[in-house]
């Protein structure tokens, strides 16, 4: 009977799962690290310790331009997880900035108090027309932090009640568009009439103080742009974070083939309803920080004009990039800011020859330009 040998068992290696994507790269994190760098510590020093005669020295006037451009790219960001990597274009997200700035401007009107022409602790246009108390939804807003919940709320709400049923009805593509349009436009009529109690044609300006300090002053100016850069920073962190996770995954597979995505068992109204509101609250923290560095919030920034520039942000910067819409709104915004100034009859004949040059010639924005000449110098 011959020996029988059995050959001991082999143990198959385990199954490799692909492995996240890193969230940024080693030169990546060194850019994150160097921006904030130049917004938490460059730039305070250069504006406010650097003597206004120094070359070094930046002015408040810079100062403020660029902490407006960085409310405006936090909305160009936004625009960009929605159209870029969603599919969904909005061309009303100019409501959601414009309902976050107006939450803000409230709790900025009532920290006025009686330092006011009228020197009432109603604010000034509420006066001007008459009014004896407070409307209903002005009960609570001399409180920072619920007027800082109503920055959220506000938008993220609306967001939701119209997207959900948007969605669930499967509207899309220039439908989708023109509804969006056409829901800012009847939002900036509403906030156009006195009688809504949100400031009518004027809106809310001659801000005097928030949380008890003196709104105009260096050091506030100053602390809320470096809020903005940090906020700016954090939202383009939390949207690489989304891009690369499964959700972010979702939500591409929807832009280019819904119907394929929905076979497999993804139900995509709820990825596009989370992208969505997030997009909405994102616009909303943006408004939040603008109104107090410009000093002014009206409807007109609620125009459709205003949401189809964010749109043109994205699409000039690069869609789908996340970086290209930041750089695409100081592009265009300091292009506006200097033409305007120059040569301020054709600032609007250069802004749509700009967006049809882009469409014809970089159909991926500025960004997807210098990523096609890195890849010629790589061949």
């Amino acid at each position: 009977m011959s020996d029988m040998t059995t050959n001991p068992p082999t143990t198959s290696s385990p199954a490799l799962l692909p492995q996240r994507p890193r969230l940024l790269s080693p030169r990546g994190w060194l850019a994150v690290l160097t921006a904030i760098l130049v917004v938490a510590v460059l730039v305070p020093v250069l504006n406010l310790l650097v003597p206004a005669g120094n070359p070094l020295h930046l002015s408040d006037y810079l100062v403020g331009l660029v902490g407006k451009i960085m409310c405006y790219a936090i909305c160009a960001l936004a625009m960009d997880l929605i159209w870029g990597y969603t599919g969904i274009l909005s061309l009303g997200h100019g409501l959601f900035f414009a309902l976050g700035g107006y939450a803000m401007g409230m709790y900025l009107m009532r920290q006025i108090g009686r330092d006011g022409n009228y020197q009432s602790d109603l604010p000034d246009f509420m006066v001007f027309l008459d009014w004896k108390t407070l409307p209903w939804h002005w009960a609570l807003s001399d409180s920072f932090w619920f007027q800082m919940a109503m920055v959220l709320v506000m938008p993220g709400l609306l967001a939701y009640v119209f997207g959900f049923f948007a969605f669930r009805s499967r509207i899309k593509g220039v439908y989708f568009s023109i509804i969006t349009q056409a829901l800012t436009y009847a939002a900036m009529l509403l906030f156009f009439r006195n009688e809504t109690g949100f400031g009518g044609n004027n809106g809310f300006t001659d801000f005097k103080r928030i949380l008890g300090i003196s709104a105009t002053a260096p050091s506030t100016r100053m602390t809320l742009f470096v809020i903005t850069g940090l906020v700016l920073v954090g939202f383009y962190l939390m949207a690489k974070w989304i891009v690369a996770s499964k959700f972010g995954r979702v939500l591409q597979a929807i832009r280019d083939a819904e119907s394929r995505v929905m076979f497999t068992g993804y139900d995509p109204l709820a990825y596009k309803l989370g992208i969505w509101v997030l997009s909405a609250l994102m616009c909303g923290v943006a408004g939040a920080l603008y109104v107090p560095q410009v000093g002014i919030i009206n409807p007109g920034e609620m125009s459709p004009a205003a949401s189809i520039e964010i749109a043109i942000w994205a699409a000039v910067g690069g869609r789908a990039t996340l970086i290209g819409p930041i750089v695409g709104a100081f592009f265009v915004n300091g292009a506006k800011s200097w033409f305007t100034q120059v040569f301020p009859e054709f600032w609007l004949y250069f802004l749509g020859a700009l967006f049809i040059a882009v469409t014809l010639f970089l159909p991926d924005g500025i960004v997807g330009l210098f990523k096609s000449k890195k890849g010629e110098k790589q061949s």
